[in-house]
């Protein structure tokens, strides 16, 4: 949640586009908590009208947070969110794409049918990965659910790039992980790195995000560094897309 949100953020605020920031962890989602943001209203109210959507029902379940992103809460009842199936989540976000310019789905750090369903509506797919000993190995069973879910149900998925979090410079094992993740991902590999930050990870439990809680430290410069990389892809990636379709 933490690079999803400060990620959506930042990529607002060096642009201005309408950035929406869904919870795909549903009943497990913490963006309201991270974002002290409550309602009533969840995706579980866009699902009957997916494929309709109304600008005026968008507005009485999407948030404009004080940050100028929008934010889509998941449902608490979990009832409700077992209920929910990826095309449900594919056709919400479907529907959402004229409203907004860039999308943004926070899922769960564990592999499971939350992430599949996630996957199957986006378009990129952005790996954090911890600078710790054995964090390249749980990165395996991703990848492969990645490579399966673009040979059928999302073909156009595109792997965006893979970003290092929690790296400490002043160990030895986090540059040995460095080298790990390189080896394995090469250009995928965003050029900067989330450090292992005192602000970070405080911030979710004032409940701010790290631009209004320390805006000028290390970690919000980071996350503003990550953001023009992302951007710079995303562009890059849009034109060529846009190239093989006039071909």
């Amino acid at each position: 949640s933490t690079v999803a949100t400060n990620l959506a953020i930042a990529w607002h605020e060096m642009t201005k586009a309408r950035v929406l920031l869904v919870d795909g962890k549903l009943f497990f989602g913490h963006l309201g908590l991270m974002l002290n943001v409550r309602s009533q209203n969840t995706l579980a109210d866009l699902i009957p009208h997916a494929h309709m959507l109304d600008e005026a029902l968008v507005k009485e379940v999407v948030f404009e947070h004080i940050s100028g992103i929008y934010v889509l809460l998941s449902p608490g009842d979990v009832q409700v969110a077992q209920g929910i199936r990826s095309q449900d989540l594919f056709n919400v976000v479907s529907g959402l794409q004229r409203l907004y310019d860039f999308i943004v789905i926070d899922t769960p750090p564990a592999l499971g049918i939350l992430t599949v369903n996630a996957l199957v509506a986006a378009t990129h797919l952005l790996i954090p990965v911890q600078a710790s000993y054995f964090a390249i190995e749980g990165t395996d069973d991703l990848v492969e659910t990645y490579s399966r879910i673009r040979a059928r149900p999302n073909p156009d998925l595109k792997l965006l790039g893979v970003v290092i979090t929690l790296f400490d410079r002043r160990t030895n094992i986090a540059k040995d992980a460095v080298g790990q993740i390189r080896s394995v991902f090469g250009t995928a590999l965003f050029k900067t790195r989330i450090s292992r930050n005192v602000r970070l990870e405080e911030s979710p439990a004032y409940r701010q995000t790290i631009f209004t809680f320390a805006p000028g430290s290390p970690g919000a410069q980071e996350y503003r560094k990550l953001a023009e990389e992302v951007i710079t892809r995303v562009q890059a990636d849009r034109v060529a897309r846009h190239s093989q379709d006039a071909a």
